[in-house]
């Protein structure tokens, strides 16, 4: 192969080098990668560390999603997200209640916010800035898929204000026979966003990545058929989905503690999502009573 000079490019987006031989050195600790026989004719490329084919990626030419994608991830990088749920027979499950949690999480240090549907996602965007991660839980019977199952509901969920659209990106039968990669291809075409893919398993990690997923994240450990026998968080799976994907990770549901959040980064999740733990007063209050 040819060698041409070494060249730092992409230094506006983050990030990295393109050595002679062929290398890249992306500016990220889970980069630092080769990537053999790179444009052996010399062409020089930007590295965007979002997109990839080896944990972030190689622009492509929708260059405007690049740089969308890089923004919210990025923002993401390293800090917790906590989210803001309720359940619906809870006294806290109005929009306004949901906003002003969100708004405390933020206050405190949080750098973003996970928000399930439509109405409190516009809530919380009208109170803040920060990113949102935002999805719809929606049951439709037969099929088990229920965060963000289908297209409009992502519509109306991008629609409401969120950065990130999250999906169940398991391989169980979807709602109205669609497919995650259709409905990955309409939200990164028609909403512009990038998605989080919640998955259970680093095979359907892997499987989503394939579908074009943004990032993945542990959501659905402990949660779905295959694994409701085991409880999450698994820090083993986080490892294995650290070693295996080419996007980042987030490690999300089961963390209970300010020393498991700091476990999960130190497995070397991209950013960690806390939920019951510090937002869960129906069921900790729960917990409590029953101790009693």
């Amino acid at each position: 192969m040819n060698r041409v000079p070494n060249q730092r490019i992409g230094q506006d987006r983050g990030l990295g080098l393109i050595q002679g031989d062929g290398r890249v050195s992306l500016g990220s600790p889970l980069a630092s990668r080769p990537i053999p026989n790179l444009y052996p004719g010399g062409c020089s490329v930007r590295i965007n560390p979002v997109e990839s084919g080896l944990g972030y990626g190689l622009h492509t030419p929708h260059e405007k999603r690049a740089d969308r994608v890089n923004s919210s991830l990025q923002s993401l990088r390293g800090g917790l997200v906590v989210s803001c749920q309720a359940p619906a027979s809870s006294p806290l499950h109005h929009p306004q209640v949901i906003a002003a949690m969100a708004a405390a999480a933020v206050q405190q240090g949080a750098i973003g916010v996970r928000i399930d549907s439509p109405s409190h996602i516009q809530a919380v965007r009208d109170r803040l800035s920060q990113p949102i991660i935002g999805l719809w839980k929606q049951v439709l019977p037969p099929s088990s898929v229920y965060i963000t199952p289908q297209r409009h509901h992502a519509d109306a969920v991008a629609q409401a204000g969120s950065d990130i659209i999250a999906v169940d990106a398991t391989q169980r039968p979807r709602p109205g026979q669609e497919t995650l990669a259709d409905l990955i291809r309409h939200i990164h075409t028609h909403l512009h966003k990038p998605v989080m893919a919640d998955v259970d398993s680093l095979a359907n990690a892997l499987y989503a990545i394939e579908a074009g997923a943004d990032c993945v994240g542990t959501t659905l450990f402990g949660y779905t058929e295959e694994t409701q026998m085991e409880p999450p968080p698994s820090l083993d799976l986080l490892r294995d989905m650290v070693e295996h994907c080419t996007v980042p990770v987030i490690c999300e549901g089961g963390i209970a503690s300010p020393e498991m959040a700091r476990a999960a980064l130190g497995a070397g999740a991209y950013a960690v999502v806390v939920g019951t733990a510090i937002t869960g007063i129906d069921h900790l209050v729960g917990q409590y009573v029953k101790a009693l």
